[in-house]
């Protein structure tokens, strides 16, 4: 057990499913059997989908996938069919998410067209703009709970069931991550989830060998998350070339899955399906920074598996819902390189394939978890339905078949209570009741999160002040200091860990990558820096900016500029 690690463990029983007794790991919460009838995608391996169908649950867990009118599995004759009316998909998986910058705003305009990662951290509207606002944030502990709680809101919201972590450190040198409603891909506390390697030691991360025995290990076993070749330019290429820590002997095998590798070429992408690698595909933030993203097409003729990430609310989507019409629309610029199901099956068992997770999610299927996403309507394509719904088009989700969010009907039918939101207008319902939450985030619901964030941005210069300068009291507690927690940014301050190997390529002293300089390219206190910022909302349905932003970005091509206005 890693030291200080915060375990909150759900309750292990037998599960009987088609007669094969499974241990599972069962939410407290997860009991009722529950019957949902609808339009069920199951994206399993035939792609079937059940026009007229019901799915059965019970303590967490699909039991059967039926059409209307056959038989009922046994203990659920009398449970009543609760009707959504609409179609059921997996719950989307994301695989990349910075979530702790998700309550900043677009970046608009992107000042430039970058070239490679290294690049744009280093300007002083950064500094303005995100790391600079985030250190605040992150370095004022009341403010640690709000932010967690509207990061989760605004993927539930859209249908993510699995993301990313929220990271946070202490003042002891103890660093966890906070358990929340949403599935975190790097903390799962269940064996039929490997737990993700998303970070890898300062030491190891340039070390050929040690890296090379690190992704050794992981084969056949779990996923190792790693940002790999962000931009478009030979420097961001090197990244990847540098897994060749000996002739013809590379770093890459079944457990990596590269963030971005938008600097790969046809060849890269060969050496990565021949050792059976596999990438995160964020189109939106790449075209925003770089104007251009991976050669996805060599990546689909290599045959690499790809899975779907939105990165950041900096650059990227607001939401997997985003992302999904991004790489439609470069589908479609790319001459209708994918089907619209194969881009929903990057959201889905692709995601869960990639994490290793595929006896258990990523699929509606007898044994699975009853991770699920509801949108309205039966009627058109369910494939297209998904990659043209909006947040208002979400009517409920689920996860570990608990009814976390949806509308009032059915919340009301299968989680009784919960806090009234709107979206878009329209009333929706948030059920945050979890026995296994974060004590410091049970307690906050999404209006107190959201008003305290908004003040906090509001007074953001304020608060920048208030660090610079602590007050004497707090000066005196430094003598006697209680634990206390912040953000882990790996992205602007060194934690112990980095998000991508930074290998030796010349030489040994040539290493792929610079050291962290963001907090150091804008001289000055932030105070002097930093301006009020505006919450970014939770749904681009409830941002009347979103889609003007995106139309007014520099870098992306027409076909994204003008054309994702249309999917909304």
């Amino acid at each position: 057990m890693t030291a200080g690690r915060r375990w909150y463990p759900l309750a292990v029983e037998p599960v009987a499913i088609r007669g094969k007794v499974v241990k599972q790991l069962v939410d407290p919460l997860a009991g009722p059997k529950v019957a949902l009838g609808g339009r069920i995608v199951t994206m399993d391996d035939q792609f079937t989908v059940r026009k007229d169908g019901v799915l059965f649950l019970e303590n967490g867990v699909i039991v059967a996938v039926r059409g209307r009118g056959h038989s009922i599995p046994a203990g659920f004759e009398a449970v009543p069919i609760v009707e959504t009316n609409g179609t059921i998909f997996p719950g989307l998986i994301e695989l990349h998410n910075h979530l702790s910058y998700g309550a900043l705003p677009l970046w608009a305009p992107v000042p430039k067209r970058f070239t490679n990662r290294d690049q744009w951290g280093r300007i002083a509207d950064y500094r303005t703009l995100i790391s600079g606002p985030m250190t605040v944030i992150g370095k004022t502990p009341a403010l640690l709970p709000a932010l967690v709680r509207y990061v989760e809101a605004k993927c539930l919201l859209a249908g993510v069931t699995t993301t990313q972590g929220v990271r946070l450190a202490s003042n002891a040198g103890v660093v966890r991550y906070y358990r929340g409603l949403v599935r975190n891909a790097e903390q799962t506390d269940d064996p039929d989830l490997p737990e993700v390697d998303a970070r890898i030691a300062d030491v190891v991360a340039k070390d050929a060998k040690s890296f090379l025995a690190r992704v050794g290990k992981a084969s056949g076993k779990k996923c190792i998350l790693l940002h790999l070749s962000e931009g478009k330019d030979v420097a961001a290429r090197k990244h990847f070339l540098a897994l060749e820590v000996a002739p013809n002997e590379w770093a890459i095998n079944d457990a990596l899955a590269g963030i971005h590798a938008a600097a790969l070429t046809a060849a890269d992408f060969q050496i990565m399906a021949e050792r059976s690698g596999a990438i995160v595909w964020s189109p939106l933030s790449n075209l925003l920074l770089y104007g251009d993203t991976a050669a996805i097409a060599d990546a689909k003729a290599a045959g690499i598996r790809i899975g779907l990430g939105s990165d950041w609310s900096p650059t990227g989507s607001k939401n997997l819902l985003g992302e999904l019409k991004v790489a439609w629309l470069w589908s479609e610029k790319l001459g209708g390189l994918f089907s619209e199901r194969e881009v929903v099956a990057m959201a889905t068992r692709n995601g869960a394939d990639i994490l290793k997770w595929s006896k258990a999610l990523g699929s509606l299927e007898a044994g699975k978890r009853a991770d699920l996403l509801v949108i309205d309507g039966t009627s058109d394509d369910p494939y297209r339905a998904l990659i043209r719904a909006t947040e208002k088009s979400v009517q409920l989700v689920m996860i570990n078949g608990v009814a976390r969010y949806g509308i009032t009907p059915l919340m009301e039918a299968l989680s009784p209570g919960g806090e009234k939101i709107k979206v878009a207008g329209e009333s929706r319902r948030l059920f945050l009741t979890q026995e296994t939450a974060d004590p410091d985030v049970r307690q906050v619901t999404l209006k107190t999160a959201t008003s305290q964030l908004k003040k906090a941005f509001r007074d953001i210069v304020k608060l920048a002040r208030a660090l610079e300068k602590p007050k004497k009291e707090a000066k005196r507690a430094l003598d006697r200091p209680e634990l206390t927690w912040t953000l882990a940014l790996d992205e602007i301050h060194e934690t112990g860990a980095d998000l991508r190997p930074r290998l030796p390529f010349d030489g040994p002293n040539d290493f792929t990558g610079p050291e962290i300089e963001a907090a150091k390219v804008a001289a000055g206190p932030l105070s002097s820096l930093l301006s009020p910022i505006v919450l970014d909302p939770l749904t681009v349905m409830d941002d009347a900016k979103f889609l003007d932003r995106i139309e007014a970005q520099p870098n992306l091509p027409d076909e994204i500029r003008t054309g994702l206005r249309g999917l909304y």
